[in-house]
């Protein structure tokens, strides 16, 4: 079979990649010049562990190029999936298809013979709709069908992700169209992966469903911690004893910061405009947005608050900026809420992150950015723990002590037991862990 794969970013090349792993000619298409040279010689845009040597395995193999010629990667192709970006709109939130509707324009000149269009994106009810209408205005002539089909890729497990998804879905309105996405992911009907067919509008909605419940989950159990604090009470042991429960499960169930990255935000702020826009509003999703909004804006007042009510000139070491650990996305992480916070509070911030620097760079400004961890330590009157990355569980409190000017620990992650550090010397303050402790 032969694909296209139109866009390059972080899921259109992570799904065009391990298509190309399941024996499928690949093709990825995009109009940065210097993003597709870059790829051709291997050097990967976005760091996703593992993602760099399934690239150049494929591409030696013959089965994965990039290209900017698009006609070319679309005609004779049996699928051209369309997984462009859709950032939310500036001023309403809705979900911006400009990209989706031009590359439907640019894929309804170049197709030949039979195609099946597939929206990778995440893109609300109705778009593959109007896909199909704005491709059979291009071409009255064509012979296509346009299908439904969203990824549920985890940043920093895509691949695994995808090679061993929970389900598939797949939104489509004809039997023709319906067997060639069951040719391609043949390889995943061979070990009997749920693959789940319905309508274009049912699988659309089902994308921004499932995300939106995963935020709610991870708001309500961040709501929790906070009356754990004021109550005396253990998040953790509460997270655990309800996932426990079958019909609960423990995913998810971790407080923190508040959800950031490339999906949750905008989704649910999706969600919400598009069920505003049809007269049935999603208000418990809308008291998600909110709640996750001012959540990260508060947490620089935890630091605060271990800093006895002031941070002005205090120096606050910080480890983490990614939104989540094994990615370098920034998009919409708390560090961009917190650094700032604590920066217009008269602060310095020194700060570490393992892959997510370089992005941070061009997001924050007036930070002292460190060649490691314990650098960001030196003379520092506070440490917090922003972003979990395995490195960071298991620090040398010792040392740590050695650099700090006063041992005093922020956890937004809860990846240190209150005890263990409060015997170590430190103050420390976590996320649902009762007040802060002290030795």
């Amino acid at each position: 079979m032969r694909v296209a794969m139109i866009g390059t970013g972080y899921v259109g090349l992570v799904s065009g990649t391990c298509f190309s792993e399941f024996g499928v000619n690949v093709a990825c298409v995009d109009k940065d010049r210097d993003k597709i040279a870059r790829l051709q010689r291997n050097d990967i845009p976005i760091y996703e562990p593992g993602l760099d040597a399934l690239v150049e395995s494929n591409v030696k193999a013959g089965r994965l190029s990039f290209t900017v010629d698009l006609p070319s990667a679309v005609a004779g192709a049996d699928a051209v999936f369309i997984a462009v970006g859709t950032p939310s709109r500036r001023g309403d939130g809705h979900a911006d298809l400009s990209y989706v509707y031009a590359a439907a324009k640019e894929i309804a000149a170049a197709m030949t013979g039979y195609t099946v269009v597939v929206t990778k994106s995440t893109v609300p009810v109705g778009t593959g709709a109007e896909v199909e209408r704005i491709i059979r205005a291009e071409r009255p002539d064509a012979d296509f069908d346009v299908v439904s089909n969203p990824e549920f890729l985890r940043e920093g497990s895509a691949i695994d992700d995808f090679m061993r998804p929970d389900r598939v879905v797949i939104g489509a309105t004809t039997e023709r169209a319906r067997e060639v996405m069951r040719k391609l992911y043949r390889v995943l009907y061979l070990i009997e992966t749920p693959i789940l067919f319905t309508s274009r509008e049912t699988s659309e909605l089902i994308k921004y469903a499932a995300n939106t419940f995963l935020a709610t989950k991870i708001t309500f159990i961040n709501e929790i911690a906070d009356l754990c604090e004021a109550v005396g009470a253990d998040v953790h042991d509460v997270a655990k004893g309800i996932g426990l429960d079958g019909r609960i499960g423990r995913k998810f169930l971790h407080a923190g910061p508040g959800y950031g990255g490339s999906c949750f935000p905008k989704d649910t702020l999706a969600l919400v405009r598009t069920a505003t826009a049809c007269g049935s509003p999603l208000r418990i999703v809308e008291t998600v947005v909110d709640v996750n909004d001012r959540r990260k804006r508060r947490m620089a007042q935890k630091i605060v608050d271990l800093c006895d009510g002031s941070v002005e000139g205090k120096v606050v070491a910080v480890l983490g900026v990614t939104f989540k650990p094994n990615t370098d996305d920034m998009r919409d992480a708390p560090s961009l809420d917190i650094i700032p916070a604590l920066q217009k509070a008269g602060a310095s911030v020194r700060a570490f992150d393992p892959e997510g620097m370089d992005e941070a760079r061009k997001m924050l400004d007036g930070v002292v950015w460190c060649e490691n961890a314990y650098d960001t330590m030196i003379g520092a009157d506070v440490l917090a723990v922003i972003t979990e990355w395995n490195e960071f569980r298991n620090l040398d409190f010792e040392r740590i002590k050695s650099l700090m000017k006063t041992p005093r620990l922020v956890d937004l992650r809860n990846v240190y037991n209150p005890h263990d550090v409060a015997a170590a010397g430190f103050r420390y303050a976590g996320i649902g862990r009762g007040a802060p402790v002290t030795k």
